[in-house]
């Protein structure tokens, strides 16, 4: 039987990891074990369960504890589990719950990008994307369609914010993946990885040309929203690739072109 702690104030300090303090002072930079995140859904908790994360509380809307959600809550073993009606979770967290469940957590162990481009053929780079809906989109993409991790620069979105993983529906912690230098094109060489920069340019190669496919390893190079890729980043990828476009139509999200492109460049 779960043991469910009803919520009579919604200023008590142990809720303040659900209502007041931001995803940033939960990331702890300074002090990484300790960083935590915050999960929504059960999938997406059952998913960072199975990704190495430990549950600390549970915030549930008991109208929707599903099986699905009891199945989730029963693996986090003997957390504090608070709860209260929709209106009251949504007036102490800001928004409405995603099938009304959240979980604190600590954030699990990342492998270093070294450790990623070692076991894997197809890697996905994202520059400067800042959109946490389009990172988790990618994220999820890159599960579905056979990306073996994922390396970001500096200047993107932490992939484990509510909103990306709630988006990927659990893959980022499913998808190895992992902040890289400024000089992760000397990385990526270092490791026999071709490069494939997205960019909409008259010289570059179709997807579809077969060199790409012939790639033993290769990293798709995708750019930030708007601007896309950096000018003096596509100059140093090996490959400058597009996607045709019909009817007029200028560019594809990059979310979306991250899916057409991880299906056609996919390790055969």
């Amino acid at each position: 039987m779960i043991q469910f702690t009803e919520i009579t104030d919604i200023e008590a300090p142990e809720l303040d990891v659900f209502a007041r303090l931001t995803e940033a002072q939960l990331l702890n930079r300074f002090e990484p074990k300790k960083g935590m995140l915050i999960a929504e859904s059960p999938k997406v908790i059952q998913r960072a369960l199975d990704g190495g994360c430990v549950p600390v509380s549970l915030l549930v809307e008991r109208g929707h504890c599903n099986e699905e959600a009891q199945a989730a809550i029963a693996r986090c073993g003997d957390v504090p589990v608070y709860t209260a009606s929709m209106d009251i979770l949504t007036k102490l967290t800001g928004f409405q719950l995603t099938r009304g469940m959240l979980c604190a957590m600590l954030r699990p162990r990342q492998p270093a990008a070294e450790e990623i481009l070692s076991s894997g053929r197809r890697v996905a780079v994202l520059e400067n994307v800042m959109n946490p809906t389009n990172v988790g989109a990618i994220f999820r993409s890159a599960a579905a369609l056979g990306m073996d991790g994922v390396l970001l620069t500096s200047g993107c979105t932490d992939p484990l914010y509510r909103r990306s993983a709630r988006v990927s529906m659990g893959t980022v912690f499913q998808v190895p993946w992992a902040y890289v230098p400024d000089t992760w094109q000397e990385l990526l060489k270092e490791k026999s990885f071709a490069t494939a920069a997205m960019a909409l340019r008259e010289d570059s190669l179709s997807i579809d040309d077969p060199l790409l496919r012939q790639q033993e390893k290769l990293a798709v190079v995708l750019g930030t929203e708007g601007d896309g890729l950096a000018q003096q980043t596509i100059a140093r990828c090996d490959y400058t690739v597009k996607i045709p476009m019909y009817h007029g139509v200028d560019s594809l999200n990059v979310a979306a072109a991250s899916a057409v492109a991880f299906w056609e460049l996919r390790a055969r």
